[in-house]
C-alpha cells in the first residue's frame, strides 16, 4: 500500500450561501484548522451572484493561502482567478478542461463510486479523483463509495483522491489510511459550530 499520511481537509461550500453570515464561518474555519482546498459549490447559475459570491470567498481563502475551485463553470476560472475547477462528470470533460486552463490549473474530477471513471480522471490528466457519496443516500441508486475502492486505489494508482458525501465519524476514522483528502459540506456547515464540528472528525483521523 502506498504510504499516505494524515488526510488534508477538502471544504465544499453550501449550494446557497448568504456571504455576509458565511463568511465569518468560513473565516474562523481556516483560521483554526489547516485546509488544503475550497470548493465553491453554488447551485445558482446566475454570473452576477456567482461572481459577487467568489469575489468574496477569494479574499478569505487567498489571504490564507488556500486553493479555491469553481464547480463546473471553467470559464470563471481564469475571470474570478480562482485556482482552478472541480468537474462533476467524471472524466469527460477533464482533457478539454485541462487544454482551456492549462498545466498550472487544478482540475478535480467527482467520479461517484466508480473505479473505472476514476482511473479514465487520472488518465485524462485530472490532479485528483474524487469517489462518492461514502455514507448511505436516499438520492440517486443509493450506490456508495466503499473502503474497498480507497483501498486499491492507494495501492495502485498515484493521482491523489478525494473521500466526500455523507461522512461520519466512523467512516473517516475507517478511511483515513487509504484516502488523500476528506471532503466536507453539510457535515460541518449544517451544525452550530463548525469549527468544532470539523475537529471531531480530525481526530477521528488514524
Amino acid at each position: 500500500m502506498t504510504e499516505i499520511e494524515q488526510p488534508q481537509i477538502y471544504l465544499i461550500t453550501p449550494n446557497e450561501i448568504d456571504l455576509a453570515e458565511f463568511t465569518p464561518r468560513l473565516a474562523a474555519v481556516l483560521d483554526t484548522h489547516p485546509v488544503a482546498c475550497v470548493r465553491l459549490a453554488l447551485s445558482s447559475r446566475e454570473e452576477s451572484q456567482i461572481t459577487r459570491i467568489a469575489d468574496g470567498l477569494r479574499e478569505i481563502t487567498h489571504a490564507r493561502d488556500v486553493a479555491l475551485v469553481i464547480e463546473n463553470h471553467v470559464l470563471l476560472v481564469d475571470r474570478l482567478g480562482l485556482d482552478g475547477v472541480h468537474l462533476s462528470d467524471g472524466a469527460r470533460s477533464v482533457r478539454a478542461t485541462r487544454k482551456t486552463l492549462g498545466a498550472d490549473a487544478i482540475v478535480g474530477a467527482f467520479c461517484g463510486p466508480t473505479r473505472h471513471d476514476g482511473i479514465s480522471a487520472a488518465e485524462a490528466g485530472a490532479d485528483y479523483a474524487s469517489f462518492g457519496p461514502i455514507g448511505p443516500s436516499p438520492l440517486d441508486d443509493g450506490t456508495v463509495a466503499d473502503l474497498e475502492l480507497f483501498q486499491w486505489w492507494s495501492e495502485m494508482i498515484e493521482v491523489p483522491v478525494v473521500a466526500e458525501g455523507n461522512l461520519n465519524v466512523d467512516l473517516v476514522r475507517n478511511l483515513s489510511p487509504y484516502t488523500d483528502f476528506f471532503a466536507f459540506q453539510d457535515e460541518i456547515w449544517m451544525q452550530n459550530d463548525p469549527v468544532k464540528s470539523l475537529s471531531s472528525f480530525i481526530a477521528a483521523f488514524a
